[in-house]
């Protein structure tokens, strides 16, 4: 099973669920969750001190396999070999493996093909934005945790605003409590409006595809609409492929998000772009020059 979707979706929580579901329905498995930082981590230590084969071993013995984040696979060939091998024998055994990943696995860039076609071998599971009613159910259930009661009209106003995802509600339900505590005030409709204004003014000035194409369209001054066309002008082709390099870098957004905001290119283009964006990169200081002042603005402008 693979459940992708973008940050703060719940995908972690969800694989630990599913867990725990299996631990209470069979004490007796073995059920390991590891993020795929950590699997690297263990696959080097392995390497360094010659212990690949305990380190395999210990993983053919696990009876549901939970790995988070495997998006973070790209570029680590020994890490996707011991990987691709584990997941073999875990499968040949009829075991469970659970995968988690910010985007679907045919858009996971520098990853094996042979490891993308095993991880379509069961079901898919995309995670979407929780729609108003779910928004709902979660921020009661988040209240109802910390005891706190609220008036329906504030909790529609919450939720009608705070659209992205769970870490947003859980930020504003915080935010609420402590400046209630703080100013000794009665949590109402005027202390919530004022609160989420935060959250949106703050939201605005995060690393979007949309913010990353506005940047890039006023570096060249080009309208934004010329890097979503289709012209195969030079000087907009470099502009368009080097908004994919950014977004690719500096956002969470999967491949497949990209090349939809670039006039509903497919994810092929935008690993094609980033190669190209890659490869002047290593021919030609002054088009470096550009990416390295491109990257600054982006950091200046969303990183302080």
């Amino acid at each position: 099973m693979v459940i992708y979707g973008d940050v703060a979706l719940g995908k972690t929580h969800l694989s630990h669920a599913i867990g725990n579901e299996i631990l209470k329905k069979h004490p007796e498995h073995q059920v390991l969750y590891v993020t795929i930082e950590k699997f690297t981590n263990q696959v080097i230590q392995a390497i360094k001190s010659h212990t690949v084969n305990d380190f395999m071993n210990f993983y053919q013995m696990v009876d549901t396999l939970i790995v988070d984040d495997i998006q973070f696979l790209a570029g680590r060939p020994k890490t996707q070999d011991l990987f691709f091998n584990i997941f073999n024998q875990l499968h040949q055994a009829g075991k469970q493996i659970i995968l988690t990943s910010d985007r679907a696995p045919k858009d996971l860039a520098d990853v094996e093909n042979r490891l993308i076609s095993r991880f379509k071998w069961g079901l898919v599971a995309d995670l979407r934005i929780p729609d108003f009613e779910t928004r709902m159910k979660i921020l009661n259930a988040k209240l109802e945790e910390q005891d706190i009661d609220l008036s329906e009209e504030i909790k529609e106003y919450i939720c009608n605003n705070i659209k992205n995802n769970i870490r947003e509600l859980e930020g504003v339900i915080l935010s609420l409590v402590a400046q209630s505590a703080f100013n000794k005030v009665k949590i109402d409709i005027k202390l919530v409006k004022d609160v989420i204004k935060q959250f949106v003014s703050q939201a605005d000035k995060e690393i979007s595809v949309e913010n990353i194409k506005q940047l890039v369209a006023k570096y060249f001054e080009l309208p934004v609409e010329k890097l979503q066309g289709k012209t195969r002008l030079r000087s907009v082709v470099i502009a368009r492929q080097l908004s994919m390099y950014l977004a690719k870098n500096y956002t969470n957004s999967s491949l497949k998000t990209i090349g939809d905001s670039f006039g509903g290119r497919d994810h092929s283009t935008v690993i094609y772009s980033l190669k190209a964006v890659q490869d002047l990169m290593d021919t030609d200081t002054l088009f470096k020059d550009t990416v390295v002042a491109l990257e600054k603005k982006v950091q200046s402008t969303f990183m302080h």
